[in-house]
């Protein structure tokens, strides 16, 4: 019998303990593999998510069959210990993901970053069954420890096989990231464009992209292939001796994070669109967030051009290696080298009178975008259309072809529901930015009712806080029914709207957006307009 119980226990612990591992292994991916967020992700959530109450009913039914073992009765000791294991682990409802926002994807480098985790959650097994696990009453329980062991220690030994794996991972990273760079430099026809800000990175290259397209063999990063993987992965997969222009997303979080990227690819013309709180919780200021934007210009090729957001006072004034500078702006009276005025939006798209002032030319330009920030994010675009010789006209033409990028303010309807899908919006700006457009949708015509669905903003550092009240504040102002994802999180934007004098009976607190979506199945009819604005990665699950 109590081989059978030993069996029974092993079999759920070690189901248990896959389960737990791939959890955190999944973590792991969507921190980017960086040990040192890992860490402080589990440090945060100890309570939480490391230390469970099964594990301390495991602890207690352990010590049990220990106390009742050394008491004289090591068979019924050891019997117990097994049989309520079972009771005590066969649960693992955290960790379970039946409906991940991003699935783990088994990739090469989480393959080796599996197998690493799997040989070092082994370990306390391998001594327990060398120290003579399994084999009478004191190896039962020496064995039903290792499991306890091995169950609590599932995050660490993630961690730890982050940090052993890591010169692997470099010396792999290293060997792309020269397959690149030796690519690059035997292509000395081609035009880099390399764009960073801390907002408007994605939407800006989808619009360089498509202006450029219309006369330019253009090949651009996919998504937000903006680290140094996804670039020299870029460069090396997809890159033809056919292609004139390059067109690059480069991210940053870190200090040093534009000159790695350079280091690989040189931009030949650099865009810079903005500087905010974004990342400000691993920068520390917002000065050294300008500091480290302000580097595109300092890397870049000696003698090119920089394309710069003039109404962006910290932007506007950097300088570096460009043998020229053009600024846009939304301002009428500014002089700066591109201005858009009259910009008009609705929910058919955005139309503004784009003004060039080296030519004194105008032109009218009708797009799909919406919001203050897109118009600023074409403006862009044309500045560099006009820096590589293309007429202004023809990229106001190529305008009306450009499309919303996925879940950055895309418009569809759904079953007569408007829906502005803003999730991969994390920004004080783009958030105000569409909170307005919903505003002004309803200002001009629309007769439903206006609804946010958001979990809040992240990573603002000792800024989140106040951002995530003026959030609420602002939004109390734009909408009639406001979603907020996860209790924590968004206790903030909750006060914002209370400081406000939002009703509170429409405040809805959900903990995820599949809750919310069910919510609003209920709740919702035709003519609504619903903004999702922000979705959270799993690993900020509540």
């Amino acid at each position: 019998m109590l081989t059978v119980l030993l069996v029974l226990a092993t079999l759920v612990a070690l189901w248990r303990i896959g389960r737990r591992t791939r959890y955190f292994l999944h973590v792991a991916q969507l921190d980017g593999y960086k040990a040192h967020e890992v860490a402080a992700w589990i440090g945060a959530r100890t309570g939480t998510h490391v230390l469970r109450r099964s594990h301390l009913a495991g602890l207690a039914v352990v010590v049990a069959g220990w106390a009742v073992a050394l008491g004289g009765w090591p068979r019924t000791g050891a019997g117990l210990a097994a049989g309520l294991w079972t009771v005590a682990f066969a649960s693992s409802r955290l960790y379970r993901s039946d409906r991940p926002k991003k699935p783990l994807a088994w990739t090469a480098r989480m393959r080796r970053l599996g197998v690493a985790a799997a040989l070092l959650a082994a370990l306390p097994l391998v001594v327990a069954a060398i120290a003579g696990g399994g084999r009478g009453a004191a190896g039962a329980l020496t064995w039903l420890t290792a499991l306890l062991v091995a169950d609590f220690f599932a995050p660490y030994v993630v961690y730890l096989a982050l940090r052993l794996t890591q010169p692997i991972e470099t010396h792999i990273q290293e060997g792309f990231k020269d397959q690149a760079r030796a690519r690059i430099a035997a292509r000395r026809d081609l035009t880099v464009v390399a764009i960073t800000g801390s907002y408007g990175k994605t939407s800006t290259k989808a619009v360089v992209a498509e202006l450029l397209g219309q006369r330019l063999n253009v090949l651009a990063t996919q998504g937000s292939y903006n680290t140094p993987n996804g670039i020299a992965l870029t460069v090396n997969n997809r890159l033809r001796d056919a292609h004139q222009v390059l067109v690059l997303e480069m991210g940053m979080r870190y200090a040093g994070d534009i000159r790695e990227l350079c280091e690989i690819v040189r931009p030949d013309i650099a865009i810079v669109t903005s500087v905010g709180v974004a990342h400000l919780e691993t920068m520390g200021t917002i000065e050294a967030i300008a500091r480290e934007k302000g580097s595109l210009l300092r890397e870049m090729t000696p003698g090119g051009t920089a394309i710069l957001n003039g109404d962006d006072p910290r932007v506007t004034t950097m300088t570096g290696r460009e043998s020229r500078a053009l600024r846009v702006s939304l301002d009428p009276d500014s002089d700066a080298d591109f201005v858009a005025t009259d910009v008009r939006y609705d929910a058919s798209g955005m139309t503004m009178t784009v003004r060039e002032a080296a030519t004194g030319e105008t032109a009218t330009l009708t797009t799909r975008l919406l919001g203050a920030h897109n118009a600023t994010n074409v403006l862009l675009g044309v500045a560099v259309g006009r820096a590589l010789g293309l007429r202004l006209r023809a990229l106001a033409a190529a305008a009306t072809r450009l499309t919303p990028v996925a879940h950055r303010l895309a418009l569809r309807e759904e079953n007569g529901i408007t829906i502005l899908d803003d999730a991969f919006n994390a920004n004080p700006v783009g958030a105000k930015g569409a909170l307005e457009v919903l505003g002004q949708m309803a200002a001009q015509g629309t007769t439903g009712r206006r609804v946010v669905v958001t979990p809040g903003m992240v990573e603002l550092g000792e800024r989140q806080e106040a951002e995530n009240r003026a959030f609420g504040r602002e939004m109390a102002r734009h909408v009639d029914l406001a979603i907020l994802v996860g209790p924590r999180q968004t206790a903030p934007i909750r006060a914002g709207l209370a400081d406000a004098g939002f009703p509170d009976d429409r405040v809805v607190v959900v903990k995820s957006l599949f809750e919310a979506r069910d919510h609003l199945a209920t709740w919702q009819r035709a003519g609504d307009v619903v903004l999702y604005e922000n979705d959270l990665p799993d690993q900020y699950a509540e």
